[in-house]
């Protein structure tokens, strides 16, 4: 019995060790890709890479927290979901008020800056994506971070035909509907994470669960 347990505490171990080493590698891509999206969506007055870039910003934040609870308690990787969701939330209300903005005040974008940062977002993304998908029914914590990787791409695609839209317009108004769009994103995708962390943390209480790991 005893060498039974032993081995699923070393199993438990490496999972940790590789949800961890995960984590660290997608969060460095998405801080890297935030200055990369914000740099060029500033310079090509394109909102919908702004909205990206900050996307990209918010999950290396959401990497980093994933990161410090991965060996935490139940109850911490809820709360930490908690505040996933309110970051995304935050995000998406910042992005409608700049797509308002542009409605208001309208530029041309750059299409060019658009579609070639878009690619380059969509790739690294996917490399996440692919790095994340073994680990997505893991528990809470890494199902919220491997929804965020699937709305990135979403993200890229949405950017790209952006990008088009552009290009073959000549307005700045298929930038502005992208924006738009990615704004309800991150808001419908905020309710999904923050639910789910009610829930989880309605569980918890409910049955009293003990921690196995210091919160």
């Amino acid at each position: 019995m005893a060498n039974c347990c032993n081995d699923k505490a070393c199993e438990l171990d490496a999972l940790r060790g590789r949800q961890s080493s995960i984590l660290k590698t997608v969060l460095a891509i998405n801080a890297v890709m935030f200055v990369v999206e914000l740099t060029a969506g500033l310079l090509g007055d394109s909102i919908s890479l702004v909205a990206d870039s900050l996307d990209m910003l918010g999950d290396a934040m959401v990497y980093g927290f994933s990161l410090y609870v991965v060996a935490r308690s139940s109850t911490m990787k809820a709360r930490a979901a908690l505040l996933k969701g309110g970051i995304m939330a935050a995000f998406g209300l910042f992005v409608l008020g700049q797509a308002i903005y542009r409605i208001a005040y309208p530029q041309l974008p750059v299409y060019e800056a658009i579609g070639a940062i878009g690619l380059l977002a969509l790739a690294a993304n996917s490399t996440c994506f692919f790095l994340l998908w073994r680990h997505r029914a893991d528990d809470i914590n890494m199902s919220s971070v491997w929804l965020c990787s699937r709305n990135d791409i979403i993200a890229n695609i949405a950017v790209l035909f952006a990008a088009v839209g552009v290009w073959l317009t000549h307005s700045g108004w298929p930038d502005i509907l992208i924006g738009l769009a990615l704004a309800s994103l991150f808001l419908h995708s905020a309710l999904h994470v923050l639910r789910e962390a009610f829930k989880e943390l309605k569980t918890v209480r409910a049955t009293n669960a003990p921690d196995n790991f210091n919160a």
